[in-house]
């Protein structure tokens, strides 16, 4: 579905676009390894755009990071892009997610792999602290292009 590819194309050229590297990474405090709450836990930022403003991008994390499988974990992701020249629809993904350990250059980290149910890519966040998640790459390393890339809990 191209407005699919283009969530996918879009967000990996801007990620690509810093050349990713496994650069230096500050490590995470303990307060980053407390677990999602059981509850639905909301996340919201807004990613870089070649053709548009921003993508708009909302997390909803359902389960806990304690579960025994990723079928007790679920998520939405709904993506929406800001002053794009041809108005693509909003998009809309589903699916579970998994708590990963360790990043290349922080073996510490938390990170969440969200596998949308169907098509869709697979996406990383890595959790900076209790109320931030930044998207990584499928190598788990940060994208170190100075480009925001994170999304802030919600209350």
């Amino acid at each position: 579905m191209q407005t699919r590819t283009l969530l996918a194309g879009s967000a990996l050229m801007a990620l690509l676009a810093g050349c990713a590297s496994s650069g230096s990474q500050s490590g995470t405090d303990t307060s980053a390894s407390q677990s999602v709450q059981s509850n639905e836990v909301t996340y919201k930022g807004s990613l870089p755009c070649r053709n548009c403003s921003a993508i708009d991008l909302t997390v909803d994390l359902k389960g806990s990071e304690d579960a025994s499988s990723s079928e007790a974990r679920s998520f939405t992701l709904d993506a929406a892009y800001r002053d794009h020249p041809q108005n693509p629809p909003a998009e809309h993904y589903q699916g579970n997610w998994d708590v990963l350990s360790g990043t290349q250059s922080d073996p510490q980290a938390t990170v969440y792999e969200l596998t949308p149910n169907g098509e869709g890519q697979v996406y990383y966040f890595q959790k900076i602290d209790p109320s931030t998640l930044e998207l990584i790459d499928p190598q788990l390393r940060r994208f170190e292009n100075g480009q925001n890339l994170q999304l802030k809990r919600q209350p």
